[in-house]
């Protein structure tokens, strides 16, 4: 099993720019079932993708791929035609909160928000809009969401992906890809792969994504990867500590950031002496998480998390 996304998921895309088509082409490519686009001007077009298959340890996928996608004028419209129930943004910052509100206006059950920059009053206006909504949006300047051998949503690189039974969710993009890396490496693989994104408004938030892992019956275990910045990890760790039935291992990213200046994400920053990697990482430890003490080392610890709990 897996959370948010499967080989079931069908997927449009908003935002037909140049990096947008590049990663819904990597997408198309990992095997992910994308049904169209939105984009109002070029409405009642198609767009031709094809290429050589991304196989990413998939036995018997096809070598090659062409894919033609509908080009719609409203996510309604898509919704409606594809029977789509997941979308992807790459819409520029100015106009993403926009088009995310128009992906719940359309009831699309999952929106991935992969745009860095929005603003944060624009992001406030969203959260305030999608209360009482049935849609979940990750993001948003996220890395997306992938289900190994599945379904790829964003900008997550699908070769170093390996099913298996850790989930993963994480603030970071980059060390999200270090993490799956060496879960593939030293053979527990992964369920799912959450990228939240480090903004300090934004939809999917730790304890979200814990809560999906925790009842998955195929997820034997989480890493969790943090920064610095906000409160998120402290409320996590202290869900973790009161709800969490599998072992958990983490990372928090900035132990040697200076205090009031902000690193990698707009959130990551320690101000008011609050937010710091000590009070998240003694938070963690209290909860019982096995804690990496580098980048490096988040795979070793999730195996001695895994082996605490006598399940490796």
């Amino acid at each position: 099993m897996s959370i948010l996304v499967n080989k079931d998921t069908k997927l449009i895309i908003q935002g037909m720019g140049n990096f947008g088509r590049f990663h819904i082409d990597k997408s198309i490519a990992y095997g992910t079932n994308v049904v169209g686009a939105v984009h109002p001007s070029r409405a009642g077009e198609t767009e031709t993708f094809e290429g050589e298959t991304d196989h990413s340890g998939v036995p018997g996928r096809p070598d090659s791929y062409s894919v033609t996608l509908p080009i719609y004028a409203t996510v309604q419209e898509a919704v409606q035609e594809t029977g789509a129930n997941a979308s992807v943004i790459f819409v520029p910052p100015p106009f993403a909160a926009d088009a995310i509100m128009e992906a719940a206006e359309a009831d699309i059950p999952l929106i991935v928000t992969i745009t860095e920059g929005i603003p944060i009053n624009d992001m406030v206006r969203v959260k305030r809009y999608m209360q009482g909504k049935s849609s979940r949006l990750v993001g948003p300047n996220c890395p997306g969401v992938i289900t190994p051998h599945e379904c790829r949503i964003g900008i997550m690189p699908g070769y170093i992906h390996q099913a298996g039974k850790i989930g993963v969710v994480s603030k970071s993009g980059t060390l999200t890809y270090e993490a799956v890396f060496q879960l593939t490496q030293n053979g527990l693989g992964q369920t799912t792969a959450v990228g939240i994104g480090g903004d300090p408004v934004n939809g999917t938030n730790f304890i979200d994504v814990l809560e999906l892992f925790n009842n998955d019956p195929a997820t034997q275990g989480v890493i969790m990867i943090g920064e610095i910045g906000g409160n998120a990890e402290e409320e996590a760790a202290a869900w973790i500590k009161a709800n969490m039935k599998k072992p958990v291992a983490g990372f928090i990213a900035g132990t040697t950031a200076p205090k009031g200046k902000r690193m990698g994400h707009a959130g990551a920053i320690i101000s008011g002496g609050k937010g710091t990697a000590e009070d998240k990482i003694a938070a963690l430890n209290d909860a019982g998480v096995v804690v990496a003490p580098t980048p490096t080392d988040m795979g070793d610890a999730m195996m001695q998390a895994m082996k605490k709990a006598g399940l490796a």
